[in-house]
């Protein structure tokens, strides 16, 4: 036969003493935070630490900004820009930078004279910092740059953004958008910006030439309106009259 042993249990634990310094003691935790500043990437959040009495209540409350992080894929932007014009293209927003990127690294490809988002295509770029700069713009500078940046401790890629350049000579296109404008269309601009304290609408009306103004082409559109009434019903009169003279015709053949 086999004897098995058996472990006394104790019908109940011993009472621990929670020492009178740790039950008057106080512990700082983050009771709130605002939701992260941007949709992708390193963005920043304001969080709210209070200090929270054994009895529940919040005292010594501060606020502090700190990075937060969202979706690591940013896709891709698209920039246009004249030769001879100067370009920064930044991997991240100047207040993101201000609170302290050291805990962050930066690395950037190019895909030289292309607008694309393979990374097949891409090769390494030189460029120390977090912004790369164009001044001026050369018609080289065209394609695709690809911006990833890595936490140093685990360098885990917490953002990737694409930035597609398309450089122009300035002779071919006018990219002021207002010059391409016709008066209507700026007439419509301005309706929808609202218009500046030192000039009205009709102002702007009053110094448009008489053939170009509103009144001037409704007058027309009224006076062609006229006239086509006026033919439609002179071509009915002579029509009428010629039945009548072909009835009085056939009336005198019959007699």
């Amino acid at each position: 036969s086999h004897t098995g042993a058996v472990c006394a249990v104790p019908s109940s634990f011993p009472k621990v003493t929670i020492p009178a310094e740790l039950q008057s003691a106080a512990a700082h935790i983050a009771v709130n935070a605002t939701s992260c500043s941007v949709t992708c990437g390193l963005g920043l959040q304001v969080e709210e630490t209070c200090e929270i009495t054994p009895a529940g209540e919040r005292r010594n409350c501060t606020t502090r900004r700190s990075h937060c992080t969202a979706t690591w894929g940013c896709g891709l932007l698209h920039f246009t820009v004249p030769v001879g014009k100067p370009l920064v293209l930044s991997c991240l927003s100047s207040d993101v930078i201000d609170l302290g990127v050291r805990g962050y690294s930066c690395t950037w490809k190019l895909a030289p004279g292309l607008i694309t988002m393979n990374d097949v295509l891409f090769a390494p770029f030189r460029n120390p910092g977090f912004a790369v700069a164009f001044s001026p713009t050369k018609e080289a500078d065209a394609g695709t740059y690809r911006c990833d940046v890595r936490m140093l401790k685990t360098f885990r890629v917490i953002k990737r953004i694409y930035f597609g350049v398309r450089v122009i000579r300035g002779d071919l296109v006018d990219l002021d958008f207002g010059k391409s404008l016709t008066r209507e269309q700026e007439l419509a601009v301005r309706n929808e910006e609202g218009i500046e304290a030192n000039g009205t609408l009709v102002d702007v009306e009053e110094k448009l030439h008489f053939w170009q103004r509103k009144s001037f082409r409704r007058s027309l559109i009224g006076i062609g309106i006229g006239l086509a009434g006026v033919v439609v019903v002179s071509v009915a009169l002579r029509c009428l009259q010629e039945r009548l003279r072909r009835g009085e015709a056939e009336n005198e053949t019959q007699f």
